[in-house]
This record gives structure tokens, C-alpha cells and sequence, in this order.
């Protein structure tokens, strides 16, 4: 017998030698964080749950098929590998909640629901697809199509009338936050809390009726404006599970616009997912602030020079659209004379919120709730964007982040549209239960 293995081993031996058995073996150098980062930016599906839209781009001559100076359109999502874009419904409000406001804002509501199913069926319809549910999401991305969805900001355009809950349903809405920034009649805003003044303290009794609404006609309920009362409220009121649509860490950044812990740990019972934004006031407000301090001394400088006068954030917000366009041009102007300079005289001086501490929000909250609860968001033409991910084109840079901290394929998938869409699915069986619970009239 030993003699028998002695053999054995002695011809396993000269094999070897003459490589007819190999070794242990590697297919093919380790890839890079990088390269791995690009697998896994190509197999998942990467959704951006708020991405606010003008309607004058929405036209046959001006569209997002061409290089708008938006920061997000089908060209910037081809490049950076965004699939799924949450094209946002948001409208002002009139703050006498007059017949006359209700009836502006609904308008105004109807024009870029207009504008959104324009782009998917007249103007790209061969590029990218409106999708109400996670099936037709995956459906549209397996195509190489974009996939576009409508979220509402601000439920002020509900009106009085409960019945434009269903509406909105119909034409494509998947969520709604029930205010913005100040009180609705639905509800009241985390605006709030700069002077203590709430109108209703928490909902109102008919922003109560229009989460039973949008329980039953399948709209996920947005907490990411609304204050923390009404929030509370709508948790203890819902069926379903709620979303922060791009809200971030308060316990990193004390911004009204945050979920401080105790709202995370809620929503994480509930059920809900927190989609982190990319906003850099609500990532680092110090630190947005002197990078803006420092560009905004840049750019009033250059803009003396040139007769013109760069406006507030509400100043700007109170403009009509076309001038908020004829604004943006000058202002366009404005920073290609600060360009060449920005680099000594911004950004050494006061670096911007980047990528990093984006997904220092994300670490936060993945360890304080878990995988399943967190989410991304940009905010994108509405405010959001840090360096590094400064619109579509670069959304790459995100997944990269999560890779060099070590998320792994399945945690980023959950990330990127995995909780999102899982919370669209149990609210749309709840709706599809709550209608079959309705007793037919007659």
C-alpha cells in the first residue's frame, strides 16, 4: 500500500513537471475597484427618484433629446448609465389657498404631466418609456430604453376636490409629497420650524382624507417636505409603507429637510426607504455655505462688470419661468468669465460637498436602519448636485463611492432602485386589497 502511494505521488510529481496538471489559476489579472465598479454600474438598475423638469423643454424644437444645459437629459443619462429617471410634477402654491391658486397650481400640475407623457410618446418614445409599476421598469430597462416616472412635489395642487388624488393616479403618479416650502392645505411644511407657526399641527383633516386616497390608488406617500408632526401623523395613518424621496441624515447635517433619528428608526418599522440626496445644502451645510460664499463673491464681481444682478434662491423662485430661462442664460454667461478662475480663487479656498460626503449620508443611515431602507436621489435641476455627481452624465461616480466602501453588488442594487421599487410594489397590493374592499353602490 505504501509502496502504491510512493508511485502515485512520484507521477503526480513529473506531471506536473511536464504541465500536464496544472495548478491553481487566475483567469485573468484581479480587476480594479474601477473596472469592478463598471460591471456592476451596467448590471443594476440605477434610479434617481427626483429630478425637477421646466416645461419649455418639453417642446419638438427644445427636448431632452438634445445637450440641454439641464442637468439631466437622455444624452447626460446615456452617459453616466442612469436608467430610471423620476420626472417631478412640482407647483407653487398661492398662500391665501384661494379657488383661484387651487385652480392655477392644478393647471400648472396638468402642464407638466403634459410635458412628461409628451417626451415618452411623441417626442423619444424609441429612447425612453413611462413606467407605473417595478415590472414595467425592468421591462423598459431589459429594451436599453430610459424609463421615466412621475413623483408630485407638493399636494397643493389636489385642490378641494379628493378626487384629483385618483387623477393624478391615472396619469401616472407614483408619489406626492402633501407640501413644500410653507403650509399646504394638506399639510404642514418643515418650514415651520424656523419661526414655531404651523397651521394645522401635523395634517389637516382633509390632508388626512388624501392619505387614505393615496393608500387606495396605489401613490406612495412622500415625507421629504412635510413636518415631522405631519409625518408622524401620516405614519400612524397609512396602510402602506412611506418614502423620504430625497431627504437626508439630520444627525450629519441639521437641516429641517433632514430625518433626524428618531424619523429614520420610524420609517424603518414602517417599512418605508429614505432616498438620500445629493443636495449639498442638506449634506454639509458649512461647507456648501463657504463654497458658496466663495463663488458667489466670484461671480457678483464679474456680473458688476457686466450690469447685471444675481438673485436670491426665493427671489428666483418667485420669477415666471420665461424670465427664470432668460435669467439662467445670463447667468451662463456669467460663469464662463468666472471659470478659468474658480480653481484659486473657490475651490482651494473652499472645497464643495462632494460624492464622498454624500455617501457619508448613506453610510449613516445604512448602519442606523439598515441596507433595506436606504436610497439615492439627486434633486437634480432642482437645487441638488455635489461635485462629483453634477448631473446625469456622471452618475458612475456614485457607484464607484459604494464600491470603494465595500457595498457589495446586491447591497448597491438594493440601493439604487431595490428598496424603492419594493415599497412600490407593497403599496400597489395594498391599493389593489383596499379597491377589492370597496362595496359597489346601488
Amino acid at each position: 500500500m505504501l509502496s502504491r502511494l510512493l508511485f502515485l505521488t512520484a507521477l503526480l510529481v513529473i506531471l506536473c513537471a511536464c504541465g500536464q496538471v496544472e495548478g491553481p489559476h487566475h483567469d485573468g489579472p484581479e480587476l480594479s475597484l474601477e473596472d469592478k465598479a463598471k460591471g456592476i454600474h451596467e448590471r443594476v438598475i440605477t434610479l434617481d427618484t427626483h429630478c425637477d423638469i421646466r416645461v419649455s423643454n418639453f417642446t419638438a424644437d427644445v427636448n431632452y433629446t438634445q445637450e440641454l444645459d439641464t442637468q439631466v437629459t437622455l444624452p447626460k443619462m446615456v452617459a453616466g448609465g442612469l436608467d430610471v429617471a423620476w420626472f417631478i410634477v412640482y407647483v407653487g402654491q398661492d398662500e391665501d389657498f384661494s379657488d383661484e391658486g387651487y385652480a392655477a397650481a392644478h393647471q400648472a400640475a396638468m402642464d407638466k404631466f403634459d410635458a412628461i407623457h409628451r417626451l415618452t410618446k411623441e417626442i423619444a418614445p424609441d429612447a425612453i418609456e413611462l413606467a407605473l409599476t417595478s415590472d414595467d421598469v425592468r421591462r423598459i430597462n431589459a429594451t436599453g430604453k430610459k424609463v421615466a416616472m412621475i413623483g408630485i412635489e407638493n399636494g397643493y395642487p389636489v385642490g378641494l376636490d379628493i378626487g384629483n388624488v385618483k387623477k393624478f393616479a391615472d396619469l401616472g403618479a407614483r408619489y406626492m409629497s402633501l407640501a413644500h416650502n410653507g403650509h399646504s392645505q394638506l399639510s404642514d411644511s418643515n418650514t415651520g420650524e424656523k419661526d414655531d407657526v404651523w397651521l394645522h399641527n401635523g395634517l389637516s383633516d382633509l390632508g388626512k382624507e388624501v392619505v387614505a386616497e393615496m393608500n387606495k390608488w396605489g401613490i406612495m406617500i412622500d415625507v421629504s417636505h412635510p413636518s415631522k408632526k405631519a409625518m408622524m401623523d401620516m405614519l400612524a395613518l397609512s396602510k402602506a409603507p412611506l418614502i423620504a424621496s430625497h431627504s437626508s441624515a439630520r444627525a450629519l447635517c441639521d437641516h429641517s429637510r433632514n430625518l433626524d433619528d428618531e424619523q429614520l428608526l420610524a420609517l424603518k418599522a414602517n417599512g418605508g426607504v429614505v432616498q438620500t440626496v445629493a443636495f449639498g445644502t442638506y449634506v454639509n451645510q458649512e461647507k456648501n455655505q463657504a463654497n458658496r460664499d466663495a463663488r458667489n463673491k466670484l461671480r457678483e464681481e464679474i456680473a458688476a462688470t457686466m450690469d447685471f444682478k444675481i438673485l436670491s434662491w426665493p427671489e428666483l423662485r418667485k420669477m415666471a419661468e420665461a424670465d427664470r430661462d432668460a435669467y439662467r442664460l445670463k447667468m451662463k454667461e456669467v460663469d464662463k468669465v468666472a471659470e478659468p478662475r474658480l480653481q484659486a480663487e473657490v475651490t482651494d479656498v473652499a472645497p464643495p460637498v462632494n460624492v464622498q460626503d454624500f455617501a457619508d449620508h448613506i453610510d449613516y443611515m445604512v448602519k442606523l436602519i439598515g441596507i433595506d431602507h436606504v436610497g439615492i436621489s439627486s434633486d437634480f435641476d432642482g437645487g441638488g448636485g455635489v461635485e462629483g455627481w453634477r448631473d446625469a452624465s456622471q452618475t458612475f461616480n456614485v457607484t464607484l463611492e459604494l464600491v470603494k466602501r465595500g457595498y457589495t453588488e446586491e447591497q448597491i442594487a438594493q440601493l439604487w432602485s431595490g428598496n424603492l421599487l419594493r415599497v412600490l410594489d407593497q403599496v400597489q397590493k395594498i391599493a389593489t386589497d383596499l379597491q377589492k374592499d370597496v362595496t359597489p353602490a346601488g
